[in-house]
């Protein structure tokens, strides 16, 4: 090796190539270091970045050190063939359904896992189900059953037909089997019976076939050739399948229960749930739906209540809600939909935080067509005397100057707080500055835009782009049990972050944790109060101030965590 690198030496000098050591080689190399450092200061963890204190600056160091190691280590030709039957390369930030056994086996794994990830900002109530969990209720709750649009007879019909779960007091319901041709359609049956005579399986077939309708498989994940819109079809399918399991009291109010204990867990400390209000809702023992969702939002605000006065949940901050509304929807669907936004707000100050219009923007209504509509809702807020703020979705589309694309304008120019998904956000240099004058957030959902196909992997997101542009983000999870990460929390999220983009590291991931509390609506503010609360931070006053000071605690926290586990280990390998 020796005489190989004197060989090349002489080589070189006799081609007259210069060598790294030269002056003027070095010189050019410093100035382009320079110009790496003067762009990132430009990033919008810029600030974050220079007040780490030495705990948080080792620790960050560390986890880039693991990152790094893992790289060579963990995506081995030994797991690469193991999923050669599916023809696939393997690399770090793959795609997220053939990368998740695999990332929730490494040692960046626990690292996120303990993170301190400070507020959920964008998540869909129904979506956020434990599937095996509400399940075990319903079949324990008196009374649960289950009905279809018609036979469940064949693979087609148990893979498309309209399926739900429901309730019925009385004895004399259906027990003609829902898989046989016999049965007449929207008959109730009971959860048990329809369970256990599943023809693929009894109750295991079952549960596994109640998954496959409310998840979008690894399979179905990977068929990005068949593109955004036949996902989507399976995607929105999956909504009221999940909200009839839980909008059943008895199951409802454990369900919420076990959302925040999960969210805390996975150190989330406050959440901003969005629901359509559109699944019907069903309170204790009644066999007819509740005429509106006056109880629903009662016993939300009830058990967060609970949850918070609880030992198990003292450390929780809350949770609200942003009330939905189906874009798709015809002008009368939507200003009633609007007009019950307004009523529960009335009755539900603290709880109700905003508004939202929600489903896939590629063939819903643009926000420019829904502008009728919003300026009558805002007019009727203000007759009211309530202030109900925008947090719209926008931008989470692949067009570029459409009309769905177009949304980002709309949103912003109506005064959206933060912008859902912002997906296609980068291609727009007016708003990219607009958005940061404005100091709305985007609320950034990187695996939800993976599996519904906007990307093919991590790798190729946008919301490095964005943060490199200085526009504040944050992560969130969006819609995780149909998305199949197997878990309420936001880990999975920042995992893959964590693990694709090298610009990150672990003092990106704190910078992205710190805007979601940064962002987060804990109480009702006006728009100026708003801008200047996000504005002043932790040196403001108020709740959002005492929050970034609980959460900068917590972060140091677990930052003297992350070097007193993992640098002593560091220190022995380079002792030996």
């Amino acid at each position: 090796m020796a005489s190989d690198a004197s060989a090349n030496a002489e080589w070189e000098q006799a081609e007259g190539v210069p060598a790294l050591s030269d002056p003027f080689i070095q010189k050019y190399l410093s100035g382009r270091d320079a110009l790496v450092e003067q762009e990132k200061k430009q990033r919008s963890d810029h600030l974050f970045r220079q007040n780490l204190s030495p705990t948080a600056a080792e620790a960050c160091a560390l986890v880039s050190q693991i990152r790094f190691e893992e790289q060579q280590t963990l995506w081995t030709r030994e797991y690469e063939d193991s999923l050669a039957s599916q023809h696939v390369d393997v690399f770090p930030g793959m795609m997220f359904h053939l990368a998740k056994d695999r990332m929730e086996k490494s040692k960046l794994w626990k690292i996120v896992k303990k993170m301190p990830k400070g507020a959920l900002l964008h998540c869909h109530l129904e979506a956020m189900v434990d599937l095996d969990w509400a399940l075990e209720e319903a079949f324990v709750t008196d009374g649960v059953c289950v009905r279809s649009d018609g036979p469940l007879s064949s693979q087609q019909a148990r893979l498309r037909a309209g399926f739900s779960f429901t309730f019925s007091k009385s004895e004399a319901k259906s027990h003609v089997s829902i898989w046989s041709e016999e049965y007449a359609p929207h008959t109730q049956v009971p959860l048990a019976t329809a369970a256990d005579s599943f023809p693929d399986g009894g109750r295991k077939g079952f549960v596994e076939w109640v998954r496959s309708r409310v998840t979008i498989t690894p399979e179905e994940h990977l068929k990005h050739h068949e593109g955004p819109n036949e996902v989507w079809r399976k995607f929105m399918s999956c909504f009221p399948i999940l909200g009839s399991l839980i909008y059943y009291e008895p199951i409802f109010r454990k369900f919420i229960r076990k959302l925040l204990k999960a969210l805390l867990d996975d150190g989330v400390f406050y959440v901003d749930m969005r629901s359509a209000f559109y699944t019907p809702y069903r309170s204790l023992g009644s066999e007819q739906w509740d005429p509106d969702h006056f109880n629903l939002c009662d016993h939300v605000e009830d058990e967060i209540q609970k949850f918070k006065a609880s030992e198990e949940g003292k450390d929780f901050w809350g949770a609200r809600m942003i009330w939905t509304t189906v874009r798709a929807f015809d002008k009368k669907t939507v200003v009633e939909s609007m007009k019950k936004c307004i009523e529960m707000k009335i009755e539900f100050p603290e709880l109700i935080a905003g508004y939202d219009l929600v489903g896939q923007e590629d063939l819903g209504r643009p926000l420019s067509d829904l502008a009728p509509e919003l300026f009558y809702f805002r007019k009727k807020c203000a007759e009211e005397g309530v202030d109900i703020p925008f947090f719209f979705h926008a931008g989470e589309t692949l067009g570029d100057g459409d009309s769905v694309d177009e949304n980002l304008f709309d949103a912003i120019i109506l005064g959206t707080r933060r912008i859902g998904h912002g997906f296609s956000l980068y291609k727009h240099p007016l708003l990219i500055d607009m958005v940061k004058e404005r100091k709305i957030l985007i609320e950034s959902c990187p695996v939800s835009n993976e599996v519904l196909r906007l990307c093919g992997s991590i790798m190729s997101h946008p919301l490095p782009a964005l943060l490199a542009r200085g526009v504040p983000c944050s992560l969130c999870n969006d819609d995780p049990t149909i998305l199949g990460q197997g878990a309420s929390g936001m880990s999975h999220d920042f995992w893959q972050t964590l693990q694709g983009w090298e610009n990150l590291g672990l003092e990106g991931l704190g910078s992205l944790a710190e805007n979601s509390v940064r962002w987060a609506s804990f109480e009702d503010y006006n728009q100026k109060e708003w801008v200047q609360n996000v504005k002043d931070g932790s040196m403001g006053t108020g709740v959002r101030a005492d929050r970034l000071k609980e959460w900068m605690r917590k972060w140091e926290k677990y930052c003297t965590w992350i070097v007193d586990e993992f640098g002593v280990d560091e220190k022995l390998d380079a002792e030996e």
